[in-house]
């Protein structure tokens, strides 16, 4: 590697800047190969380059002189050495056109050097290229990918060429492609092709090769060529018949030769369009390609051909030793892998309508100028859904930030990636690993969490101002604050979602801490039962160290990315087994209906292991993700996981002949893609209720209304979004998926959680039991579930408020939450977690979003006590943490939380479809059946709850919103009820339920009875 750097200059002066140009010129490559596979009306996408195979065969051989000269000796390059070789002949265009079209030629070995050792040497049918750089190569291949006639091709050479890379370019651009091509071509037998870039050879440093005819006298000591017929004007495929006819009769060989590296101006490496002459660099012979006789016209050899026309030639598939060089050389890993991903359709590329890109700046330009005075939220419906879709727009352009460790510079794979394993393209893999199949471990766990923002380092502001002091002054609840257009079971949604997506690593407890000082006067105790502190301790985030060093400011997820419910499931192979029933089921384990505990735990039988499962027996039940574990998440988990069964017993019932293990990946998919549903048209619209905000996530999923101004607007401005996303391709937007660390921070909705919450019978109304969270959360909610049983418990969350997400209500419970051995306070947690992963505080925030910056503390909040308190915490509007701002926005009407966190959501909320494979181009019934398909569609929350909990059909909420309030029974009788009217909140009295409306079940507002928070 360090022997090609002094060799190479990087475009940008360093490998990353090179990497992200070229990621930009390969993107245009890939709708190069869509532009060509729309003129010559092909079934899929081909080659951008070289797509008519004329010659292909896998028992060539490739041997070395005997007298290979001793400074050309290194690794495989041996004496006498031989070596199997593929070989692929074939056209330079990347449409298949008929043989006597003028045309560059080529020819690709695949040496097999050794197990698990390739080299693949790649030429063309001239000495240079046509292009100095990868930027000239590629504006090349955009202006002629069009040039489907003789007139179309000059127009494109003598006008598009110009005005792509300048006149002078064009013109020696058209003079080598001319020289290359008005030839004609008997036979590519007796072709030579060079390699025009250059690669190390071992030790022996750069070389160009070509691929020349053997002929008689030669090293090789060939016969003597046999001439070709006068090249066809009629026949299209005139150059394989030749080579057909040639074989049959006698084998083909080729000399392997090389010109050494002399000096960078007489064999310069960087510019493609530069010969190595002979004079400078004499031609040394190195080995002899032998093609033995053979029928290359049987069925059998025609099916070789077919399998190598689908092989992926790819000059980086070598060895370090062996490695490419130069500007062009570089380009090709990551061109070659992109198209040959896209034509395997692993990769998939959206190209916008030329209306939907030229439009998109005047009406992104025309919001701006709106929202100065008037924002989105307060313009009539479909003006307000155009500005939401310009806000995306300019997020996805401005606000996408590749997070990931890049290979820059490229390096040398010995071998080609392995076949996807077809399973793999049928169900989602255990660990959301292969969802994108050109980018395995795009998602999966393990990857890093991305960024919607800069990340800021300051470590020095890490303690400034004291989160102890924020916490208490702004955050801890004073009161119970209730959302009332929402019920608790929105809140137990959002945590079984975030479960699913976002769960950062941590060191174990004790091992490496964050320290967060406190303020004078206040201890902390650490560990329960602990002493006295004047630091408050919990677990530090694994970062991900950087080569040569920089800011830990990347973050690993220890759960995929992708939205393939593994809070249910399972995030490894271990954990998802042990969940299945015995001998293999398909369905998930249940005992009586509910979530299994792990042997032994809290008395019970569970049978299996705990697959990995933290906490799996101490009391936790048995499923995907059971950390921060409570009775809201256990109403959701089993739930989910009777649907899961239910979906496995209706695939056994209409497909018979189906596995097991069949059953089980297709119902993931079903329950999986059906929770993305619920989230998506349901619960969102449910905590964002606006109009706009309905239309808009239903546009999402299902595709506009049938209004003709909302279909005219997303067909001017954005028409993939005419069907929906799951009827579109995957798209990355150009930055690999991932959730981000900003998201992650708008996500943090702890105040949603009440403190105190009321246990009530469905049927009469009757109060159960009055219990505050600590009662109801870790080892003490698999208990309570099964006495209360999932109706009466889906019932109390859905007649229950959930906080509002605002200032001054953090729950309490969460305030000493014991944790993996800690006792932490979760707001100081969320705090200093934020700042420490480097997410801008408040203001920049929001510029970052493009909302304006605030210029005093009375352009965040009104309210005289919140003002005091943020003037007393913080020294500026510049200080205030991300989360205190977020909290204290004024939101938008109707919506649960704030219009800057809003900014992330509306970018994030479409990306987490339109990037999965199994909700866009996968989402059909191939692979979820027909039944599978027909279930994603048909059902909903309601209906979930419906099919396990038929008995609440009369309480659910008419709206068909099942987060929404539901209607409450009014107690049996006279209204007696057990009731506490006396407004000690403790349960411990019975009252009427009709004196004090703040004590009774049903009079409270926030629907959770206890008075005293």
């Amino acid at each position: 590697m360090h022997q090609a750097r002094q060799y190479e200059r990087y475009v940008g002066g360093s490998p990353e800047a090179e990497r992200e140009v070229f990621r930009r010129l390969v993107d245009d490559l890939l709708r190069v190969q869509l532009k060509l596979k729309k003129r010559s009306r092909a079934a899929s996408v081909e080659r951008t380059f070289h797509a008519k195979g004329v010659l292909g065969v896998n028992n060539a051989r490739l041997r070395f002189l005997d007298d290979l000269p001793e400074a050309l000796r290194g690794d495989f390059a041996r004496p006498g050495a031989e070596y199997p070789v593929t070989v692929r002949l074939s056209n330079a265009s990347g449409v298949r056109r008929p043989d006597f079209v003028p045309d560059l030629r080529g020819a690709a070995l695949r040496v097999h050097t050794g197990p698990g050792e390739v080299h693949d040497l790649l030429m063309t049918s001239f000495p240079v290229s046509h292009a100095r750089s990868a930027r000239e190569f590629v504006e090349f291949a955009k202006v002629m990918a069009g040039a489907d006639s003789r007139i179309r091709q000059g127009a494109a050479l003598f006008l598009g060429l110009p005005l792509a890379v300048g006149w002078s370019t064009a013109a020696r651009m058209r003079r080598n492609v001319m020289a290359g091509t008005r030839r004609p071509v008997s036979s590519l037998a007796l072709e030579t092709y060079w390699s025009r870039g250059a690669i190390l050879w071992g030790d022996s440093g750069p070389v160009r090769y070509r691929l020349r005819p053997a002929s008689g006298g030669s090293a090789a000591a060939a016969p003597a060529l046999v001439p070709a017929p006068d090249p066809s004007g009629t026949d299209p495929d005139h150059l394989e018949r030749e080579l057909a006819r040639r074989l049959r009769d006698s084998d083909v060989r080729f000399e392997l030769c090389v010109q050494r590296y002399v000096d960078g101006r007489r064999t310069p490496i960087e510019d493609g369009a530069a010969e190595w002459r002979e004079e400078d660099a004499p031609v040394v012979p190195v080995a002899v390609l032998t093609i033995p006789r053979q029928d290359i016209r049987t069925a059998e050899a025609r099916a070789v051909a077919s399998r190598i026309d689908r092989m992926e030639f790819n000059p980086w598939h070598t060895t370090d030793g062996f490695r490419p060089l130069g500007n062009l050389n570089r380009v090709r890993k990551l061109a070659y892998e992109a198209s040959s991903a896209h034509r395997q359709g692993h990769r998939f590329v959206t190209v916008p309508p030329r209306r939907n890109t030229l439009l998109g700046v005047p009406l992104r330009a025309g919001f701006r100028a709106v929202n100065r005075v008037l924002p989105w939220h307060r313009l009539p419906t479909q003006p307000a859904l155009l500005n939401l879709m310009a806000f995306r727009q300019e997020l996805r352009r401005s606000n996408l930030i590749d997070t990931d460790v890049h290979e820059a510079p490229p390096t040398a794979r010995p071998e080609p990636p392995p076949p996807v394993d077809e399973e793999l393209r049928v169900r989602r893999s255990y660990d959301g690993s292969y969802n994108d199949l050109s980018a395995p471990r795009m998602g999966a766990v393990g990857a890093v969490f991305g960024r919607n923002l800069k990340p800021v380092h300051r470590p020095d502001l890490d303690d400034t101002p004291n989160p102890v002091t924020v916490s208490r002054e702004l955050l801890h609840r004073d009161a119970f604050i209730p959302a009332r257009s929402l019920n608790v079971l929105a809140a137990a949604w959002i945590q079984f979602q975030v479960h699913d997506w976002v769960n950062h690593r941590r060191y174990p407890s004790g091992s490496k801490t964050v320290e967060v000082p406190l303020p004078p006067g206040v201890t902390w105790r650490n560990t329960p039962g602990g002493p006295p502190e004047k630091v408050m301790r919990f677990a530090e985030n694994e970062e991900v160290r950087l080569p040569g060093g920089g800011p830990p400011l990347l973050f690993e997820s220890a759960v995929s990315h992708w939205w393939d419910g593994s809070e249910v499931y399972g995030g490894d192979e271990s954990v998802a087994r042990s969940l299945r029933e015995p001998g293999g089921g398909a369905a998930l384990r249940l005992e009586d209906g509910h979530l299994p505990y792990a042997d032994g735990a809290n008395g019970t039988s569970g049978t299996g292991g705990a697959g990995g499962l933290r906490g799996a027996v101490n009391g936790l039940p048995l499923t995907g993700f059971n950390e921060s574990w409570w009775l809201g998440l256990s109403s959701m988990h089993t739930l989910f996981a009777r649907e899961h069964n239910a979906v496995c017993a209706a695939l056994r019932a209409e497909y018979p002949a189906m596995g097991e293990d069949r059953v089980y990946h297709t119902a993931r998919l079903v329950v999986s893609a059906l929770i993305a549903k619920i989230h998506t048209v349901e619960w969102t619209p449910a905590i964002l209720a606006t109009e706009a905000l309905d239309i808009g996530m239903k546009t999402n999923w299902q595709g506009p209304p049938k209004s003709w101004l909302s279909r005219l607007g997303l067909w001017l401005f954005e028409e993939h979004g005419l069907d929906g996303i799951p009827q579109t391709l995957p798209d990355h937007h150009g930055v690999p998926y991932s959730l981000t660390e900003d998201f992650v921070t708008v996500y943090r909705m702890h105040p949603l959680l009440p403190d105190d919450y009321e246990l009530v019978d469905h049927r009469f109304g009757r109060r159960l039991d009055t219990l505050t969270f600590n009662d109801l959360q870790g080892t003490a909610a698999e208990p309570l579930i099964r006495k209360t049983g999932l109706v009466n418990t889906l019932y109390s969350l859905g007649i229950a408020h959930p906080g509002a997400i605002t200032l001054h209500n953090y729950p309490h419970a969460l305030r000493a939450f014991e944790r993996d051995g800690e006792v932490i306070d979760l707001s100081v947690v969320d705090l200093v977690r934020t700042r420490r992963r480097g997410v801008p505080r408040y203001n920049d925030f929001r510029a970052g979003l493009h909302k304006p910056r605030i210029r005093r503390f009375e352009d965040l909040s009104t309210d005289p006590e919140t003002l005091a308190r943020l003037k007393e915490v913080y020294r500026s509007v510049d200080e205030i943490d991300t989360m205190v701002g977020l909290f204290a926005e004024n939101p938008p009407e109707g919506f649960g939380f704030s219009d800057t966190a809003f900014r992330i959501f509306i970018l994030m909320a479409s990306r987490r479809l339109q990037s999965d494979r199994f909700l866009t181009v996968d989402f059909r019934p191939e692979i979820y059946t027909p039944l599978g398909m027909d279930w994603i569609a048909r059902n909903g929350m309601t209906s979930v709850i419906l099919r396990h909990c038929p008995e609440l059909a009369g309480v659910l909420p008419r709206t068909g919103n099942a987060f929404a309030p539901w209607r409450t029974v009014s107690p049996a009788g006279n209204g007696n009820g057990n009731g506490n009217g006396n407004g000690n909140g403790n349960g411990a009295n019975n009252g009427t339920g009709t004196g004090n409306a703040a004590n009774s079940g049903t009079g409270d507002d926030t629907g959770i009875g206890p008075a005293r928070r």
